[in-house]
């Protein structure tokens, strides 16, 4: 940081300072979780709870020394940790229940010792202090500097999509009422917050009756990489070939492959750990580079370093002749990662700080890996790989339309809560003036009013629960995930222009997008990567026509 002596020595004390702080703000949140336990005894309390969540309430009876706790006959105990509060709100009938833990998750680290309000205020303070130590007006503008959106253009996004996205909100709210009123719901003309996941998720199974478990048959790993890997070369004109005893690996199940280009030539490698090992590794999944392209690092005899990139998911492992069978998120999520892997791997920068995903701006980083997502849903690339494992039998085509059409379901309310998040986000990182007439709870209200189709109830307290601003790394960054959509679905209305049946005109996009955005990698900055590709600046009409939404904002 080039600062003078004594403020490079306040900037590190500010520094110092707030990681205390949000290591504080993390403490106390999770403490405020654990804290919180309700133990049930009747059965009648806990009514259309599926097993898989009365069992882990029964392990954690269990765990707390009521050791003959059973799914069955309980006791169950109850917590806020979200594999116990998401189930509670999605399908126990006992509505007391669900405001009792709606209430309790909603005031978490906002009361006694473990109150976040002072230490928020405190953050708040010390970002704005930083902020004018190193020039800037505000946080947001230290926060943007090393993104692809400014404080302007993020605003201006969450408005066009909170404006699109508030008729169809109210519209989600009435169907809910009628819904639950047909459905013989006392509550039914006065639906609030703890009632709206109950009955959304009642509403989901009568209209699309998807159920994840039987998917899996349709989806074995061994045709969904088969698939991917046909798409990637239709694409961008790239051969995925085994290249297993090339490199020493880590695990049996582990796989290699090399990535050639159309003349043959080997262009990258990646090693693929697909299946769960819960005592080796994490859980979810992510890609992560091994060696970045790099010219600077090449071997005697070569011009350059070639990148190798790890993809690593947490598959059920096959088990006898019966392969590795997926759900339809879990296909997604593959898909996901490896547009990151792409990304790495079909770089043309040869300097490594700047090659494949290396230095691109966090607002834009997922645009490879959400694009390739949208080929999910895209009806031949799909059924080409939804086969019954055992019968060959392709996906019905009803299963398909449903999975289609869940895709928009409730999409304005889902957009007008990532959006309350974003914006409650710019507005205390721009506006808010910490020890000012207005509270941060204010700020909150304010925000809410034009964000939440229900009013939020006057002492919600989410924000001291809200980790991702005030202990991980979103602080004037929670636009970027909508950001980061917008550029995704518009990058993939390139091809729906071209025509996505036209096979010329979708290997021309394919090879534009891998010139552009797949090679280009942190070499340049990325609105303008993004214009070479497309021809124009983003716009976010491709997201809201992907989420039905766009008929409400014309």
């Amino acid at each position: 940081i080039a600062l003078e002596d004594d403020k490079r020595e306040e900037f590190n004390k500010i520094e110092q300072e707030l990681e205390k702080l949000s290591h504080k703000f993390s403490e106390n949140v999770l403490d405020a979780t654990k804290k919180f336990e309700k133990l049930i005894t009747d059965k009648k309390e806990i009514e259309g709870l599926p097993p898989s969540a009365l069992g882990l309430f029964a392990q954690a009876a269990v765990s707390k020394g009521n050791e003959n706790a059973t799914a069955d006959a309980g006791p169950w105990l109850i917590t806020l940790d979200a594999p116990s509060y998401l189930p509670v709100m999605q399908h126990a009938k006992n509505r007391a229940l669900r405001e009792e833990v709606y209430r309790a998750y909603l005031s978490r680290a906002s009361s006694g010792d473990l109150d976040n309000t002072a230490i928020i205020d405190q953050i708040l303070k010390l970002r704005l202090e930083k902020a004018k130590l190193l020039g800037y007006s505000n946080y947001a503008e230290v926060s943007m500097a090393t993104k692809m959106a400014t404080v302007e253009k993020a605003d201006e996004l969450l408005e066009k999509l909170r404006s699109a996205s508030w008729a169809p909100a109210v519209q989600d709210i009435e169907d809910l009422k009628s819904f639950a009123k047909n459905q013989g719901a006392a509550e039914a003309d006065s639906l609030t917050h703890w009632d709206v996941t109950f009955w959304s998720e009642r509403l989901r199974e009568s209209k699309y009756d998807i159920n994840e478990e039987e998917l899996r048959p349709y989806f074995s790993l061994p045709k969904v990489m088969d698939g991917l890997f046909r798409l990637a070369k239709t694409l961008f004109g790239i051969d995925v070939v085994p290249a297993d005893g090339v490199a020493p690996v880590w695990n049996s199940d582990v796989r290699f492959y090399c990535v050639k280009d159309s003349s043959g030539t080997p262009t990258a490698y990646f090693y693929f750990d697909p299946y769960s090992r819960p005592s080796e590794k994490r859980g979810g999944a992510w890609m992560d580079e091994v060696f970045s392209r790099s010219r600077v690092m090449a071997q005697k005899g070569s011009s350059v370093r070639l990148p190798v990139a790890q993809m690593v998911c947490n598959q059920t492992p096959p088990v006898g002749d019966k392969p590795s069978l997926m759900t339809f998120r879990e296909v997604e999520t593959v898909f996901h990662e490896f547009g990151h892997a792409l990304q790495h791997m079909l770089t043309k920068e040869d300097e490594g700080l700047v090659a494949g995903i290396r230095n691109i701006e966090w607002d834009a980083v997922e645009l490879p890996s959400q694009f390739m997502e949208n080929w999910c849903y895209h009806r031949d690339t799909l059924m080409s790989i939804a086969k019954h494992y055992q019968t060959g039998e392709t996906l019905p085509e009803d299963v398909y339309k449903k999975l289609l059409a869940a895709r928009t379901f409730r999409a304005g309310s889902l957009s007008l809560r990532q959006l309350k998040f974003a914006t409650v986000d710019l507005e205390l990182h721009t506006k808010y003036v910490p020890g000012g007439t207005e509270s941060i709870y204010d700020v909150d209200q304010r925000v809410s009013i034009k964000t939440q189709v229900i009013p939020p109830l006057p002492e919600d307290r989410f924000l001291c629960s809200f980790s991702h601003i005030f202990a991980g790394g979103y602080a004037a960054g929670y636009y970027s995930y909508k950001w980061a959509e917008v550029l995704s679905a518009d990058a993939f209305s390139a091809f729906e222009d071209a025509g996505l049946d036209d096979i010329k005109a979708v290997k021309e996009t394919g090879q534009r997008f891998r010139n552009t955005i797949l090679a280009l990698g942190g070499g340049k900055a990325p609105l303008q990567v993004f214009v070479a590709f497309r021809g124009r600046e983003p716009s976010p009409e491709p997201l809201l026509r992907h989420n039905g939404l766009l008929a409400a904002s014309a």
